[in-house]
């Protein structure tokens, strides 16, 4: 059975639309709640706004357990670490990821992913991404059960970042965004409202060689605090709502075993730097929570779990992923996400594969939910990439 934790009548008023509770409203509320899973006991989740945010986009992450701020700079290092950008070997590049979200559920929920990079020179880079989310289509129905028209909800997130090198090993980032989320969309009510605001990440990134029974490989090390910035409102701010501001670090390893085989093991942790709804500060005054700030909201997920640390330590999520590359054209992947049963229960292997020619590579990415009834179970990702410099010089 699934739990559906988000209210949505606190959103649209029952008196005005009544909603048939077909799959894309369930879908809708899985995706609102961003909790949808088995749990042996009462499940505590942090709630938050806009979750899509959250939602890996790349395949070659998607491979690997949704691992990446460590791993080796490619051209989706945008959503997980930008401070990588500055050590890539091409000058410039691009690509399109695409997601059919939650296809155990629905059919027209999908994710479509536009990210690229420019290196001004050999220490600084500029990066951006756009993010389009579409939860496909709700019917809506009156109290008189007659057909009042659709909904379209959607979300979309654009961004763009500035990365330098500081030192042979050491590189940062910032990245400013600006998210859009229209729950509503077809919806006339005054009550409900689209909802948008803006945010900050700050990466870092630190790369050092590293011998090895006399072979050199690479160990790199990777931390980057996404979305931090204001909260969301859907009511004319009624309400207000905390986005997913999350703290990821990462660590990974190259090693070439010879001139055409490389194995790569990469590591992340997770936690939001969102506070505990269940709190018993929150759960007593609600004023509190809307009035509660971004930062302080920051510091306080910290330390206001109910069950004190061993709560807080459930909170952290993990991954670990693994790539072999052929040639540097042919990539087998493999991984593994794990989140407590208690915040979320999202666990499953991924496995995925990848292959580059010339100035292009198509990538694609698979979960395999341990999960029971986990709607992520299946889920495919497809990234096509592409070096913009080697395709001028094919066309030319």
């Amino acid at each position: 059975m699934f739990n559906f934790l988000f209210n949505f009548s606190n959103i649209v008023p029952s008196k005005k639309y009544n909603f048939r509770m077909k799959n894309n409203f369930l879908a809708l509320c899985v995706l609102l709640s961003l909790s949808v899973s088995v749990f042996a006991e009462d499940p505590s989740p942090i709630l938050t706004a806009v979750p899509s945010l959250s939602i890996a986009p790349d395949a070659r992450a998607g491979g690997m357990g949704d691992v990446g701020a460590a791993t080796s700079p490619d051209v989706n290092s945008q959503f997980w670490n930008p401070a990588k950008y500055v050590f890539m070997e091409s000058d410039a590049g691009g690509s399109f990821s695409y997601t059919p979200w939650l296809r155990k559920l629905v059919g027209d929920i999908d994710l479509m992913y536009l990210s690229g990079y420019w290196k001004l020179d050999q220490r600084q880079a500029v990066s951006g991404s756009l993010r389009y989310f579409s939860l496909g289509q709700i019917d809506l129905f009156g109290e008189d059960s007659y057909p009042a028209g659709t909904s379209h909800p959607n979300e979309y997130a654009l961004d763009a970042s500035y990365s330098r090198l500081f030192s042979e090993k050491f590189s940062g980032a910032v990245t400013m965004r600006f998210i859009y989320s229209d729950l509503g969309n077809g919806i006339a009510t005054e009550e409900m409202t689209p909802g948008w605001t803006v945010a900050a990440d700050i990466a870092a990134y630190y790369k050092t060689p590293i011998s090895v029974q006399n072979t050199d490989g690479n160990l790199a090390l990777g931390l980057n605090i996404s979305n931090i910035g204001g909260k969301i409102s859907y009511d004319n701010f009624s309400s207000s709502n905390f986005i997913p501001t999350n703290m990821r670090l990462g660590a990974s390893f190259d090693y070439p075993i010879d001139t055409y085989n490389k194995l790569s093991v990469s590591a992340d942790v997770n936690k939001l730097l969102v506070p505990t709804q269940s709190s018993a500060k929150l759960q007593s005054d609600i004023n509190y929570y809307n009035n509660l700030s971004p930062i302080t909201g920051i510091f306080q997920s910290f330390s206001d779990a109910p069950g004190g640390f061993k709560e807080e330590m459930q909170e952290i999520m993990w991954s670990v992923g693994a790539e072999y590359a052929y040639n540097n054209q042919f990539f087998v992947r493999g991984g593994y996400y794990n989140e407590s049963q208690y915040k979320g229960n999202r666990k499953y292997f991924t496995a995925g594969a990848g292959f580059k020619l010339n100035v292009f590579q198509l990538d694609a990415g698979y979960v395999i939910s341990t999960s029971q009834s986990n709607p992520l179970d299946q889920t495919l990702r497809f990234t096509l990439s592409f070096d913009l410099f080697g395709l001028k010089t094919l066309v030319q």
